[in-house]
């Protein structure tokens, strides 16, 4: 004879119940380990505050991450890396969701595609378009390392991880009790999942990619989700813990890592020359004059 029993996974939200069939016998003896380790790849927070969703461009392997506070009235809502081929997309999903959007963000200027955040500010009346002033770009708000990104009570940090080039940032859940957790770091094109961003054009440099790295990405809590901005090979996520002890490249030491990164012999971006100076321009090449 068998009855179902309710188990709740801590991991998750507390309003949230997984049905299992099992045996009767003492709940002490039944492990949920590896099933919680299985399925706890997206983070929450203690209040369910978080609403977050992965988004992905296939001609660029880019990915845009959406993410809102869906517990404050207005349920505001930012963008993280959008491409300007899948605006429409995810402005829908945005409206489907009932969120409203403030911020547009980029991790760095692009090569590989063209931003979606120009696009967006002509569609969506109030939005403001986020860049690192080291970028060198055109946006509403530049940011400095060290800076906050609020949508309510949640926020986003800014750290400064250049060496793929001069202006990336990453942006890092925060780490107070009422901020999601395990935390996530949404580290565009400085970290990706074992691997990392090439460093030979754009004010790239080895060296100081690895010690980006190494000192705001490496130091953060080890199950800290990793979300790049790309990937080549099928994977949505991965952990600090992971890629310390992973990542081919920057699991080297610094001598090794310039040697393969010096090596790479990587193809001219097909779509650099038009990307780049549209994204220093907020992804609109002939932005309408005020």
């Amino acid at each position: 004879m068998q009855s179902i029993r309710f188990l709740r996974i801590p991991r998750f939200p507390p309003n949230v119940l997984f049905f299992h069939l099992l045996p009767l016998k003492p709940i002490s003896k039944i492990s949920i380990k590896n099933f919680s380790s299985q399925i706890g790849s997206s983070p929450s927070s203690s209040s369910s505050k978080l609403l977050f969703r992965q988004l992905f461009e296939k001609e660029s392997s880019t990915y845009t991450y959406l993410l809102a506070n869906v517990s404050h009235p207005d349920k505001p809502a930012l963008l993280i890396d959008p491409v300007d081929k899948t605006v429409d997309r995810d402005l829908n999903l945005i409206r489907e969701l009932g969120l409203k959007l403030v911020y547009a963000m980029n991790t760095h200027v692009h090569a590989d595609h063209i931003t979606g955040t120009g696009l967006i500010k002509t569609k969506v009346p109030g939005a403001k378009s986020v860049i690192s002033r080291a970028s060198g770009s055109k946006a509403d708000l530049l940011i400095e390392p060290g800076d906050r990104i609020s949508f309510g009570d949640l926020f986003l940090e800014v750290r400064a991880t250049p060496g793929h080039t001069a202006g990336c940032v990453t942006y890092v859940t925060g780490d107070e009790p009422d901020q999601p957790h395990p935390r996530m770091a949404f580290t565009g094109d400085a970290l990706l999942i074992r691997g990392c961003g090439r460093t030979d054009f754009q004010g790239g440099s080895s060296k100081q990619l690895y010690e980006s790295v190494h000192s705001q990405i490496f130091t953060l809590p080890k199950d800290t989700l990793i979300y790049p901005a790309h990937d080549y090979a099928g994977f949505s996520v991965s952990s600090v813990g992971e890629e310390i002890e992973n990542n081919p490249r920057l699991s080297k030491d610094l001598e090794e890592f310039k040697k393969i990164m010096e090596n790479l012999n990587l193809a001219y971006p097909k779509v650099m020359d038009m990307a780049v100076p549209a994204n220093l321009v907020c992804g609109l090449q002939h932005p309408a004059s005020s």
